[in-house]
Protein backbone atom coordinates (compact mmCIF):
# COMPACT_ATOMS: atom_id res chain seq x y z
CA UNK A 1 0.00 0.00 0.00
CA UNK A 2 1.25 3.35 -1.04
CA UNK A 3 1.36 6.48 1.88
CA UNK A 4 1.38 10.04 1.46
CA UNK A 5 3.62 11.26 4.50
CA UNK A 6 4.08 14.98 4.87
CA UNK A 7 7.14 15.85 6.67
CA UNK A 8 9.05 19.47 7.56
CA UNK A 9 11.67 19.25 5.61
CA UNK A 10 13.44 17.75 2.08
CA UNK A 11 14.47 13.98 0.46
CA UNK A 12 16.73 12.46 3.20
CA UNK A 13 15.95 14.69 6.23
CA UNK A 14 15.89 12.75 9.21
CA UNK A 15 12.08 13.21 9.00
CA UNK A 16 12.16 11.54 5.62
CA UNK A 17 13.95 8.33 7.37
CA UNK A 18 11.56 8.46 10.29
CA UNK A 19 8.93 8.43 7.94
CA UNK A 20 10.02 5.40 5.84
CA UNK A 21 10.83 3.58 9.19
CA UNK A 22 7.71 4.15 10.72
CA UNK A 23 5.46 3.07 7.95
CA UNK A 24 8.06 0.31 6.95
CA UNK A 25 5.45 -2.17 5.50
CA UNK A 26 3.97 0.27 2.84
CA UNK A 27 5.75 1.85 0.38
CA UNK A 28 6.15 5.80 0.87
CA UNK A 29 5.92 8.96 -0.56
CA UNK A 30 6.92 11.98 1.40
CA UNK A 31 5.52 15.30 1.07
CA UNK A 32 8.05 18.04 1.47
CA UNK A 33 7.03 20.78 3.87
CA UNK A 34 8.73 24.24 4.54
CA UNK A 35 7.29 24.31 8.50
CA UNK A 36 5.96 22.08 10.84
CA UNK A 37 2.50 24.54 10.39
CA UNK A 38 2.79 23.13 6.92
CA UNK A 39 2.54 19.85 7.35
CA UNK A 40 -0.53 20.62 9.59
CA UNK A 41 -2.12 22.57 6.79
CA UNK A 42 -1.21 20.09 3.85
CA UNK A 43 -3.22 17.36 6.34
CA UNK A 44 -6.03 19.61 6.07
CA UNK A 45 -6.16 20.08 1.85
CA UNK A 46 -5.95 16.35 1.90
CA UNK A 47 -7.05 14.46 4.52
CA UNK A 48 -5.69 11.10 3.57
CA UNK A 49 -2.19 12.25 3.67
CA UNK A 50 -1.08 11.08 7.16
CA UNK A 51 2.04 13.71 8.81
CA UNK A 52 5.20 13.16 10.82
CA UNK A 53 6.55 15.63 13.55
CA UNK A 54 9.60 15.56 15.78
CA UNK A 55 8.55 16.17 19.13
CA UNK A 56 11.57 16.07 21.46
CA UNK A 57 14.84 15.09 21.01
CA UNK A 58 16.98 13.31 23.87
CA UNK A 59 19.52 15.85 24.06
CA UNK A 60 17.93 19.13 22.64
CA UNK A 61 14.71 18.80 24.54
CA UNK A 62 10.99 19.49 23.47
CA UNK A 63 9.22 21.10 20.42
CA UNK A 64 7.23 22.71 22.22
CA UNK A 65 5.40 24.61 19.31
CA UNK A 66 4.77 21.58 17.66
CA UNK A 67 2.67 19.98 21.11
CA UNK A 68 0.82 23.38 20.19
CA UNK A 69 0.34 22.93 16.80
CA UNK A 70 -0.89 19.27 17.12
CA UNK A 71 -3.49 19.91 19.48
CA UNK A 72 -4.65 22.85 17.49
CA UNK A 73 -4.79 20.55 14.71
CA UNK A 74 -7.39 18.14 16.20
CA UNK A 75 -5.78 15.37 14.56
CA UNK A 76 -5.29 12.11 16.19
CA UNK A 77 -2.01 10.71 17.14
CA UNK A 78 -1.68 7.26 15.76
CA UNK A 79 1.55 6.35 16.41
CA UNK A 80 5.48 7.13 17.44
CA UNK A 81 9.04 5.97 16.13
CA UNK A 82 12.11 6.74 18.12
CA UNK A 83 15.27 7.47 15.74
CA UNK A 84 18.78 6.95 17.01
CA UNK A 85 20.12 10.39 14.91
CA UNK A 86 23.66 9.55 13.82
CA UNK A 87 25.31 12.45 11.65
CA UNK A 88 27.69 12.07 9.13
CA UNK A 89 29.85 14.70 7.31
CA UNK A 90 29.40 14.58 3.43
CA UNK A 91 31.41 16.81 0.42
CA UNK A 92 31.72 16.51 -3.01
CA UNK A 93 33.50 13.17 -4.00
CA UNK A 94 36.74 13.38 -3.97
CA UNK A 95 37.06 16.24 -1.47
CA UNK A 96 39.31 14.81 1.48
CA UNK A 97 38.83 15.94 5.20
CA UNK A 98 41.94 18.41 5.32
CA UNK A 99 40.06 19.99 2.34
CA UNK A 100 37.35 21.29 4.07
CA UNK A 101 37.24 24.97 5.02
CA UNK A 102 33.53 25.25 6.13
CA UNK A 103 30.76 23.22 7.20
CA UNK A 104 27.48 23.67 6.99
CA UNK A 105 24.32 22.07 8.73
CA UNK A 106 20.92 22.88 10.87
CA UNK A 107 21.99 24.74 14.44
CA UNK A 108 21.06 21.56 16.52
CA UNK A 109 23.25 19.26 14.07
CA UNK A 110 26.10 21.32 14.64
CA UNK A 111 25.83 21.91 18.03
CA UNK A 112 25.43 17.41 18.55
CA UNK A 113 29.10 17.17 16.59
CA UNK A 114 30.91 19.63 19.10
CA UNK A 115 34.00 17.57 19.55
CA UNK A 116 34.06 16.24 16.01
CA UNK A 117 34.00 19.92 14.87
CA UNK A 118 36.89 20.87 17.21
CA UNK A 119 39.00 18.42 15.11
CA UNK A 120 38.72 20.67 12.29
CA UNK A 121 39.80 23.81 13.35
CA UNK A 122 40.53 25.39 9.99
CA UNK A 123 36.74 24.95 9.40
CA UNK A 124 34.73 28.18 9.30
CA UNK A 125 30.81 26.51 10.90
CA UNK A 126 27.40 28.10 9.32
CA UNK A 127 24.29 28.16 10.40
CA UNK A 128 21.95 26.82 7.62
CA UNK A 129 17.85 25.69 7.56
CA UNK A 130 18.54 22.23 7.15
CA UNK A 131 20.59 18.98 7.26
CA UNK A 132 19.79 17.41 3.96
CA UNK A 133 19.15 20.59 2.69
CA UNK A 134 22.70 21.79 3.39
CA UNK A 135 24.37 18.67 1.24
CA UNK A 136 21.31 19.17 -1.62
CA UNK A 137 22.67 22.80 -1.73
CA UNK A 138 26.55 22.16 -2.02
CA UNK A 139 25.48 19.06 -4.72
CA UNK A 140 23.64 21.48 -7.06
CA UNK A 141 26.11 24.95 -6.07
CA UNK A 142 29.54 22.36 -6.28
CA UNK A 143 30.72 24.13 -3.84
CA UNK A 144 34.36 22.36 -2.87
CA UNK A 145 35.63 22.73 0.23
CA UNK A 146 32.33 22.70 1.96
CA UNK A 147 31.06 19.88 3.71
CA UNK A 148 27.59 19.66 5.03
CA UNK A 149 26.17 16.91 8.45
CA UNK A 150 23.67 15.20 7.57
CA UNK A 151 22.25 11.82 7.44
CA UNK A 152 23.65 9.15 5.17
CA UNK A 153 20.63 8.98 3.57
CA UNK A 154 20.86 12.42 1.91
CA UNK A 155 24.58 11.16 0.63
CA UNK A 156 23.02 8.85 -1.17
CA UNK A 157 20.33 10.79 -2.30
CA UNK A 158 22.37 14.20 -3.32
CA UNK A 159 25.54 12.17 -4.74
CA UNK A 160 28.16 12.85 -1.78
CA UNK A 161 30.84 11.41 -0.25
CA UNK A 162 30.45 10.99 3.30
CA UNK A 163 33.64 11.81 4.22
CA UNK A 164 33.21 10.79 8.10
CA UNK A 165 30.02 9.21 10.09
CA UNK A 166 28.66 8.53 13.32
CA UNK A 167 30.29 11.89 13.89
CA UNK A 168 27.64 12.92 17.26
CA UNK A 169 29.11 13.31 20.50
CA UNK A 170 26.19 11.29 22.04
CA UNK A 171 25.65 8.16 20.68
CA UNK A 172 22.78 8.22 22.60
CA UNK A 173 20.83 10.65 20.81
CA UNK A 174 17.14 9.45 19.78
CA UNK A 175 14.31 11.95 18.32
CA UNK A 176 10.79 10.82 18.78
CA UNK A 177 8.37 11.63 16.01
CA UNK A 178 4.77 11.58 16.26
CA UNK A 179 2.87 9.76 13.14
CA UNK A 180 -0.45 12.19 12.81
CA UNK A 181 -3.40 11.80 10.74
CA UNK A 182 -6.68 13.39 10.28
CA UNK A 183 -9.56 12.28 12.78
CA UNK A 184 -11.67 9.71 10.05
CA UNK A 185 -8.31 8.06 8.93
CA UNK A 186 -7.37 7.62 12.12
CA UNK A 187 -10.03 5.74 13.69
CA UNK A 188 -10.09 3.73 10.52
CA UNK A 189 -6.16 3.16 10.80
CA UNK A 190 -6.38 2.54 14.56
CA UNK A 191 -9.31 -0.44 14.26
CA UNK A 192 -7.89 -4.03 15.99
CA UNK A 193 -4.72 -2.48 17.63
CA UNK A 194 -3.04 -2.11 20.41
CA UNK A 195 -3.41 0.70 22.51
CA UNK A 196 -1.08 0.95 25.55
CA UNK A 197 -0.10 4.77 25.29
CA UNK A 198 -1.83 7.80 25.22
CA UNK A 199 -1.37 11.49 24.93
CA UNK A 200 -3.43 14.08 26.66
CA UNK A 201 -3.36 17.79 27.30
CA UNK A 202 -5.22 19.63 29.69
CA UNK A 203 -5.28 22.98 31.51
CA UNK A 204 -5.24 23.60 35.76
CA UNK A 205 -6.10 26.32 37.85
CA UNK A 206 -3.49 27.94 39.29
CA UNK A 207 -3.74 26.66 43.28
CA UNK A 208 -2.20 24.57 45.78
CA UNK A 209 -2.38 20.90 44.73
CA UNK A 210 -3.86 20.90 41.54
CA UNK A 211 -1.21 18.99 39.83
CA UNK A 212 -0.66 16.99 42.90
CA UNK A 213 -4.22 15.54 43.16
CA UNK A 214 -3.99 14.70 39.01
CA UNK A 215 -0.32 13.01 40.15
CA UNK A 216 -1.85 10.84 42.65
CA UNK A 217 -5.24 9.73 40.88
CA UNK A 218 -2.69 8.89 37.74
CA UNK A 219 -0.60 6.63 40.11
CA UNK A 220 -3.87 4.93 41.98
CA UNK A 221 -4.96 3.62 38.70
CA UNK A 222 -1.21 2.21 38.11
CA UNK A 223 -0.57 4.57 35.09
CA UNK A 224 2.88 5.33 34.25
CA UNK A 225 3.24 9.15 33.27
CA UNK A 226 6.44 8.49 31.01
CA UNK A 227 6.51 12.75 30.52
CA UNK A 228 4.65 16.05 31.34
CA UNK A 229 5.53 19.31 29.46
CA UNK A 230 3.94 22.76 30.30
CA UNK A 231 3.13 25.55 28.80
CA UNK A 232 1.69 28.26 29.71
CA UNK A 233 -1.43 29.56 28.64
CA UNK A 234 -1.28 33.15 27.02
CA UNK A 235 -3.72 35.63 28.33
CA UNK A 236 -4.41 33.78 31.96
CA UNK A 237 -1.48 34.45 34.08
CA UNK A 238 0.11 31.66 35.73
CA UNK A 239 -2.52 28.66 34.45
CA UNK A 240 -0.38 26.06 32.11
CA UNK A 241 -1.41 23.27 29.91
CA UNK A 242 -0.17 20.35 30.64
CA UNK A 243 0.84 17.71 28.10
CA UNK A 244 1.68 14.07 29.09
CA UNK A 245 1.87 11.12 28.16
CA UNK A 246 0.72 7.77 30.12
CA UNK A 247 1.62 3.94 29.12
CA UNK A 248 -0.58 1.33 30.57
CA UNK A 249 -1.34 -2.43 30.66
CA UNK A 250 -5.24 -2.39 31.29
CA UNK A 251 -7.33 0.01 28.94
CA UNK A 252 -10.09 -0.13 31.44
CA UNK A 253 -8.10 1.38 33.67
CA UNK A 254 -6.60 3.71 31.73
CA UNK A 255 -10.53 4.88 30.57
CA UNK A 256 -11.22 4.89 34.55
CA UNK A 257 -8.29 7.61 35.07
CA UNK A 258 -9.70 9.68 33.28
CA UNK A 259 -12.81 9.59 34.26
CA UNK A 260 -11.08 10.65 37.99
CA UNK A 261 -9.15 13.31 36.54
CA UNK A 262 -11.30 14.77 34.20
CA UNK A 263 -13.44 17.03 36.86
CA UNK A 264 -10.33 18.48 37.96
CA UNK A 265 -9.24 20.10 34.93
CA UNK A 266 -10.25 22.94 31.91
CA UNK A 267 -9.75 21.95 27.93
CA UNK A 268 -9.27 18.32 28.51
CA UNK A 269 -8.48 16.51 25.44
CA UNK A 270 -7.14 13.17 23.85
CA UNK A 271 -4.42 13.95 21.17
CA UNK A 272 -4.26 10.39 20.48
CA UNK A 273 -3.95 6.54 22.37
CA UNK A 274 -1.82 4.34 20.15
CA UNK A 275 0.57 1.47 20.35
CA UNK A 276 4.15 2.56 21.99
CA UNK A 277 6.97 3.49 19.62
CA UNK A 278 9.74 1.16 18.06
CA UNK A 279 12.85 2.28 18.84
CA UNK A 280 16.08 2.55 16.34
CA UNK A 281 19.14 0.76 17.09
Amino acid sequence: MKRKVAIQGIAGSYHDIAARKYFDKDEVETIPCDTFDGVIQTIKKDPSIMGLMAIENTIAGSLLQNHELIRESDFSIIGEYKLRISHSLVALPGTKLEEVTEVNSHPIALMQCTDFLKTLPNAKVVEKEDTAGSAKWIAEQQLKGHAAICGKLAAEIYGMEVLAEGIETNKRNFTRFLAIADRWTADEMLKNTTKNKASLVFALPHSVGSLSKILTILSFYDMNLSKIQSLPIIGREWEYQFYINLTFNDYTRYRQALDAIRPLTKDFKILGEYEEGRQSL
